[in-house]
């Protein structure tokens, strides 16, 4: 013990809070979400593994070293889309690092149009990109580069225009593309009773960070989808609050509430 004090050097210290840091932000980025669970499988699966090599249960312990010595390729499959977040944000210029006066515009036209279209039952998809790049989804639908206003948002969801049924793509502060398609959750624990729009909001919102605003056809109901989690029935007075405190960065991976506690709390 004391030879194991002697070899201790600092740059050992150094190594074990990268780790410990490392394995930190990889509960952070799967917190809440299907891939959590996943990683406690695997974490009593390795647990088996060392307790059947103790015990020497030896068929046990053959199968899971077969199975671990793949588990490089495991966690890639398994984690893809969490991994592809991470790597592509490089420090993306958004209008979540931009001025506030800029953001309390854009969040007083949000709510604008959003509750107008929700009082006539306009269906609408509004996307917020943030970090993570949407170059894939950029490619579809029709590129305007127009200015987010109220006016805007309520023409481009008419009914009577051929990009209502699509979603709108605001990017850097401005409109970047309407009419686009985005893809369908395949999440089988869904509520069946969702529609299309926010099926596709739940979709886009567990491959990328961004912030989708859904009106229902139907109901008119308006919800804010982030990280695969849907926040519905929201008036206008908590949709403005919401918007602002995500603005503000109160956001945190994995938890739409963390998000949105600030209001239910003042």
């Amino acid at each position: 013990m004391p030879q194991l004090f002697f070899d201790f050097r600092w740059i050992d210290l150094i190594d074990i809070f990268i780790v410990a840091f490392v394995i930190y932000r990889l509960m952070l980025l799967v917190k809440g979400t299907r891939a959590a669970k996943m990683l406690w499988g695997l974490a009593v699966i390795v647990l088996v593994y060392f307790i059947s090599q103790r015990m020497e249960l030896l068929t046990l312990h053959w199968i899971l070293s077969n199975f671990l010595s793949s588990i490089v390729i495991i966690v890639i499959v398994v984690f893809q889309r969490d991994i592809r977040r991470v790597l592509v944000q490089v420090g993306r210029t958004s209008i979540f690092s931009r001025g506030e006066g800029i953001k309390e515009k854009l969040v007083e036209d949000l709510t604008t149009a959003v509750f107008q279209m929700s009082e006539k039952k306009t269906g609408a998809l509004v996307v917020i990109e943030k970090d993570v790049g949407m170059g894939d989804y950029l490619d579809i639908g029709i590129e305007v580069d127009a200015k987010v206003s109220a006016e805007m948002l309520l023409s481009i969801f008419n009914p009577s225009s051929p990009t209502h049924d699509g979603a709108a793509i605001i990017r850097k502060g401005r409109i970047s593309r309407v009419g686009c398609f985005l893809p369908l959750t395949k999440d089988p624990e869904i509520s069946k009773s969702l529609g299309t729009r926010h099926r596709a909001a739940i979709g886009l919102t567990e491959e990328t960070d961004a912030v989708v605003i859904v009106v229902s056809e139907e109901t008119g109901e308006v919800s804010l989808v982030m990280d695969g989690k849907i926040d519905g029935n929201m008036s206008a007075a908590i949709f403005r609050d919401r918007l602002k405190n995500i603005f503000r960065g109160a956001h945190t991976q994995g938890n739409l509430r963390a998000a949105v506690d600030w209001h239910e709390e003042a």
